[in-house]
Formats: structure tokens, sequence, C-alpha cells
């Protein structure tokens, strides 16, 4: 009878299954098992002819006992039913058995599988390409925007009339702002600002009045000032201004500077309940401008508060990573790795710690979409050197773009009559700083360096040596470097990036005018750091309205 068996199937034992464990006080009949109900046979079908599938069948019947009287199946099953008797009211012999249980449990297991195999990776592809799609819808309204804005000032400039018969309208523009860590986004505000007209004015409010409005700023007068007047797009600086704008205020305004218009985002400005810019707007004299999305001081401030938390900071040093110095573009840092590495006074407290890996790359934080229009809109007005023009070449990290940068970029301007900016990119500062850094991405930190009025042209993700190749390609007659900058264990050996411009004799150290570094941005965020996180978060939560009421309302 069991010739037709595989030969293996003889030593087969065939011992009878075990009827699930029940209670000996359990009232309830029994109900046999499938496998109890078997011919005494298990060649043979019910009707006792042979069978083909001993093997298949013996397999299912063992996965089925395994699972039935598993003690995890028993007391599930035990619970379900004594959920269904008392709650439902469930006759007994409706009961949910063993095999049922494990038998749905494999139904619904089995189609989950099913239903991702089949439709997962289509699900996982259709958010894909909608993510792209809105992308581009991005892309397609920043370049709208810029059609928009170009439109009005053709209006605005058709229907301004001439200070002078016989001369070309000017039409000057004020703009005014704290401009507190100034970034590329005020430097696209002012761009299109200006666009609007044709002679920017800008005026940066007082400290004291930005303290009594909304609490002390980070960088003071003079700090604000001068990024202020370092922007390329920037004609004239008004230092002291109060932050809400008053009449009186703006006739002096008018009156003194000639000012046409007043120009700010289209984000409303409220202080105390009340429109900083009410007055221009009653006048007639008032334009608003897009917003840069992507880019704020909330977003920018919220990356160094991650950076300067006690424990990641920690956490990487004990992680075999020395961040060393924290160098900035003018080539200073501080010789003291310890005034440099915020480190937990508490170094048996590892239940807080962060690590780079888990955070990544704080430049990878930024929403900011970079389009080549933005690029171009950036690098208008940049021409290659001529002929016989003394080309001085600086490279570094430019992260945070800050006031230490823009004041040894014009003392290197001064070095020649073409200056060339090197950028690194984020795998360079990376290696060279550790951690999470840089703080900016590479495109963020090329429209910071290309908005600086001292810089003629960049280098995008500049190597870190210096080659002769490069050298006679961009015809370098300078290499200039601060006169601060100082080897440490986490950069590549100076001699090494500067190896073939010294042996040509055009290396030169350039004085740094300013002590001014990241590390001073970040002591100061990291001694109000929990006011910083309070009004970080009040402001984010304001930004995420504003934005949200704006695509809602279609005024895109």
């Amino acid at each position: 009878a069991y010739g037709h068996l595989h030969p293996r199937m003889h030593a087969l034992p065939l011992q009878p299954v075990p009827a699930p464990h029940r209670r000996d006080d359990d009232p309830r009949p029994t109900r046999p098992m499938a496998s109890e109900c078997l011919p005494a046979d298990p060649a043979c079908g019910r009707d006792g002819t042979p069978r083909d599938d001993v093997a298949s069948f013996s397999v299912r019947e063992y996965f089925l006992r395994t699972l039935a009287t598993s003690s995890v199946v028993e007391t599930s099953v035990e619970r379900i039913n004594d959920l269904l008797t008392r709650v439902v009211g469930v006759p007994e012999k409706s009961l949910l058995t063993n095999e049922e249980f494990v038998f749905s449990s494999t139904a619904v297991v089995a189609t989950l599988i099913g239903y991702y195999v089949l439709f997962g990776k289509r699900h996982r592809k259709k958010r894909e390409r909608l993510a792209e799609e809105l992308r581009l819808a991005q892309r397609q309204v920043h370049l709208l925007e810029e059609k928009l804005l170009k439109a009005r000032a053709e209006d605005i400039i058709a229907s301004t009339p001439s200070r002078n018969e016989g001369k070309p309208r000017e039409i000057r523009i004020f703009m005014d702002g704290a401009f507190d860590v100034m970034h590329y986004g005020h430097m696209n505000a002012f761009r299109l600002g200006r666009s609007l007209g044709t002679y920017l004015i800008v005026g940066v409010n007082s400290d004291e009045s930005i303290t009594r409005c909304k609490g002390p700023p980070l960088m003071c007068d003079e700090e604000r000032q001068t990024m202020v007047r370092g922007c390329k797009f920037v004609d004239e600086v008004v230092p002291n201004c109060p932050y809400i704008m008053t009449s009186e205020y703006l006739d002096h305004i008018f009156n003194t500077y000639d000012v046409d218009y007043v120009v700010h985002g289209d984000d409303p400005c409220i202080v105390d309940g009340k429109d900083v810019y009410a007055s221009a707007k009653q006048r007639g004299r008032y334009r608003s401008i897009p917003r840069t999305e992507g880019v704020s001081t909330t977003d920018i401030v919220g990356r160094m508060l991650m950076m300067t938390k006690d424990h990641h900071w920690k956490a990487i040093r004990s992680g075999g990573i020395n961040l060393g110095s924290l160098k900035d573009g003018n080539g200073e840092r501080s010789d003291d790795d310890a005034d440099n590495e915020i480190l937990s006074q508490d170094d048996g407290d590892d239940l807080s710690v962060l690590t780079a890996e888990h955070i990544g790359l704080l430049a990878n934080q930024s929403k900011f979409l970079t389009t080549s229009a933005m690029l171009r809109s950036f690098s208008s007005g940049v021409k290659p050197p001529e002929e016989g023009m003394r080309v001085v070449y600086v490279d570094g990290a430019w992260d945070m773009f800050h006031c230490g940068h823009v004041k040894f970029l014009l003392e290197a301007s001064k070095r020649g009559d073409y200056l060339i900016v090197g950028i690194h990119g984020d795998s360079v500062v990376n290696k060279r700083r550790g951690g999470n850094l840089p703080l900016m991405n590479l495109h963020e930190r090329v429209l910071s360096v290309l908005g600086c009025r001292y810089v003629d042209d960049v280098l995008i993700d500049a190597p870190m040596d210096v080659t002769p190749d490069m050298i006679a390609s961009l015809r370098i007659t300078e290499v200039a470097r601060g006169s601060e900058f100082d080897d440490d264990s986490t950069d590549i050996n100076v001699d090494d990036r500067f190896r073939f411009p010294r042996e040509m004799g055009i290396v030169r150290e350039i004085k740094s005018p300013s002590d001014f570094k990241l590390q001073n941005i970040i002591e100061r965020i990291q001694t109000k750091q929990a006011e910083f996180q309070s009004k970080i978060e009040r402001k984010k939560r304001a930004e995420r309205e504003w934005f949200d009421n704006k695509y809602q309302n279609g005024n895109s």
C-alpha cells in the first residue's frame, strides 16, 4: 500500500496528535481536532483510497499541532473565549478553538505579506513621485514669483515720475530690519527689494529698540551693520533705526533719503498687536516681496541648538572623534581645544548620548531648495577676470557666514583686482571639523559668499589642495590665507595643501582683521539655550501657520 511513497516516508513515525490542554473543571464539551478524526491509516483518505500528499499533509499537521498546543495560543484562545462568553454571550459550542485561531492568524499574516509584496512598492513609488512633483511645483512657484516681481517692478518704474528731466528714473527703495544672524535669506530679500527700484537703502534696527520689542539680539549693532554693508545688493546703510516705523520716522526717511517706497516681506510684522508698517501702507508707499522659503533665522538657530547640547558634544568626544577647534573661513581658531568643545559635567550619564550618526550632518536639516534660477540671480554681474588682472584666491568652509568672514574678504580683495573664493564641500568640511558640521550645506554657503560685495567669483566644491593645474586654469597670481590659521589633529596639514603655490612663491598671509568666529555665536546661544529653545518653538509654530494659511488661501 505504501510502495508509491518516497522511501524516506516509510521511516516517518505516525504518532497520535494529543488534544489541546484543558482544565479539569472546564465545563465546555470537548471538540476533537481535525487530526483526531483522521482514519488510522495516514496513507488513505476518508474513503479508504490511497493518498499522494502524505508528506505535505504531515508537515501541515505538524505545523498546526505545534502552534495549536503552544502556551501562547492556548492563553490567547482562553482569554478571547472568556471575553466572548462574559461580554457577548456566545454559546459554548460556538467558541473559538485553538485550530481556528491558528488558521485565522495565519491567514491574516499571509494576507499582509501578500499585500506588501504586491502593493507596497507601488505605494512607495507613488509617494516618491508625489514628492518629486512637489519639489517641481515649489520651483515653479519660485519662478512665477520672480516673473510677478519683475512685472511689478516695471509697473513701479513706469508710474514713478522722474526727478530730473532728461535723466533716467531713480527709484529709491527702503528696507529695514534687525538682521540678527544674517543669512542668504536676508540677502535674497535685499535682491528682491532692489529689483523694485534702482537704489536700495537698508536701515538696521538698534540694539535698544530690538531689546525693547523682541528681546536682546545675538549680534551687536556693529556686527549686524557690517553684514548688511557687505551685501552686494545694498547701496546704503542707515544705522540705529527704530524697530517700529512711526509716522514721524517715516517722514524723516522719505525726506532725508528721498525714498519712494518702503519694502518688506509678505509675512506680517506685528508688535504689540500693531502692524509695524501701517503708516507706510496708509501713505500708499508700501510694497511687499515674497519671503524666501526654506530658510529663516529660526531654522539656523535651531540647528545651532542641536549642536550645542552637552550630551551631543560629549558623545562625539567619547566616540573617538576629536572636533578640535572650530575654525572659520578667515583662518582663525582657538588653540585650546577645551574652549571649543562643550563637554558634559556628568560623564556617567550615558542615557542621553546622541552621536553624530544619530543626528547626521546639521547641513542636511536645511529645507531650502536651491534652483539654478536662484544661483543665476546671485551670480548676476559676475564676469571673468580681464587680461592682466591680479587674481587672488582664498578658500575655506565659510560656514554660517558672519562678520568675521566679511572683514577678512574685504582685506583679501585689497590684495588684487579679482577675488575668487573657494568653498569646500560638505564632506571635506566634516572631515576637517568632525561632528555634525557644517551647519549649512554647500548650496547655502555658496549663496552666502556670492552675496558678498567683495567677492568676484566662487569656486564651488573647491579641492582641498591648490594644484598647479588649478592655478593655471583660474589664472591665480596669489593665494591668501589667514595669519592665525594653524594645524591640528583634525585638519589636513597646511603645508601639504599649499605646497605648490608655496613653491611658486605666491602664498601670502593676511592679518585677520577680526577675532569673531563661529564659536562666538555658539557660545552666545549656549548661554541662553533655554530662552532660545522656547523662542524658536514659538516662531516655528507661527511660521508653519503662516505658510499653511498662505497656500490654503491660494496666495502663493
